[in-house]
């Protein structure tokens, strides 16, 4: 399978924030976007607000395809919280369609997100603003160098 080009975005979708990354468009480094509120409020169209936002960022950076982080066990299984969002990456699919939206694994993304954050001194308030951000960022450079191994 070869890598066509195309920008991407890295989603981390959480209870109360939606992360966001996107990567250039060779898919070599991803980078911070924004973070999203989760708003279950849907808009006149009866989609949530928050997929209605995630639609503008794939329609604004033209990205070619949305990985989103599917939060799986240690041991390999998927507990409530994949459950969670796999659904939600359902919905979003039929929000974006034709853009696919892929899961990827993301066991520990968060945690290092975290760790890398401390690391950089960005502790406490700040590092909560934007450690689904990085969380984002952390899975969607792993999708991307996973795809380069494969090719």
């Amino acid at each position: 399978m070869r890598f066509t080009r195309g920008v991407r975005l890295g989603v981390d979708v959480g209870q109360v924030r939606i992360g966001v990354a996107k990567c250039d468009p060779d898919g070599i480094l991803a980078s911070p976007v924004v973070t999203v509120s989760r708003d279950r409020e849907t808009g006149d169209d009866g989609t949530p607000k928050d997929m209605t936002e995630l639609a503008r960022l794939v329609a604004e950076h033209e990205a070619t395809e949305v990985v989103v982080g599917l939060p799986v066990a240690l041991n390999g299984r998927e507990g409530v919280a994949a459950g969670h969002v796999r659904a939600y990456a359902d919905r979003l699919g039929a929000v974006l369609a034709p853009v696919p939206v892929l899961l990827t694994d993301e066991r520990m993304s968060t945690v290092v997100a975290s760790r890398r954050l401390s690391e950089r001194g960005v502790k406490g308030k700040r590092q909560r603003a934007v450690v689904d951000q990085a969380a984002a960022v952390e899975i969607l450079q792993g999708w991307l160098d996973a795809q380069r191994r494969q090719t």
